[in-house]
């Protein structure tokens, strides 16, 4: 198990999804480099929590790009991306210094459950704009690799204040449907 649980909340398929001034559940989690650190905002600061597919997902990689190119205007946050893959995996691909962020490596999808970002039908995964997204990534130099994870996972977000409320929360409803870190600036989320 990768993951020690420190908030005591259950998941189910009709539960509802966290929302604007929840807490945030705190967890253990492991990175590709590092084992058994602790997410707790009243801890490490306000943090944005991402959440997409595994590494090897084209779309991913593109998303992590744009999450990298972006993580700048996020200044006063310390950023997350929580993945369905194996530790192994990633760090066989990359190294701690590629990453201004932390990779949290969620193989068998604990904290997904956690916090209710759920996987969605066949259709949300063939959504035009998903596949339009999935071309540009491979424009862009972003291959397949490994499959890992649920195919049909769809995205989230979730912007958490020190005090551990949530200030925003964004479910997916295609592979692609993930804010960036640029229009939550512009939103003035950030």
């Amino acid at each position: 198990m990768y993951y020690k649980l420190l908030s005591s909340r259950k998941t189910m398929k009709n539960q509802n999804h966290l929302l604007k001034g929840n807490n945030a559940p705190i967890f253990i989690y492991n990175t590709p480099w590092e084992r058994e650190l602790e997410f707790d905002p009243t801890k490490t600061g306000a943090s944005i929590l991402f959440f997409l597919r595994y590494i090897g997902c084209p779309v991913c990689q593109f998303e992590l790009a744009k999450i990298k190119r972006d993580i700048a205007l996020a200044d006063d946050y310390k950023v997350y991306v929580v993945l369905q893959s194996d530790p192994k995996i990633v760090a066989s691909k990359t190294e701690p210094n590629d990453w201004p962020l932390t990779i949290v490596c969620d193989k068998n999808s604990e904290l997904f459950r956690l916090y209710n970002v759920l996987p969605g039908s066949i259709l949300d995964y063939l959504n035009p704009k998903g596949l339009v997204t999935a071309i540009k990534a491979l424009f862009h130099g972003h291959f397949h690799g490994k499959f890992e994870g649920n195919e049909t996972q769809l995205p989230a977000i979730f912007v958490i204040s020190r005090d551990k409320k949530i200030e925003y929360a964004y479910y997916g409803k295609a592979i692609n449907d993930v804010p960036s870190i640029e229009s939550l600036k512009k939103m003035g989320i950030l």
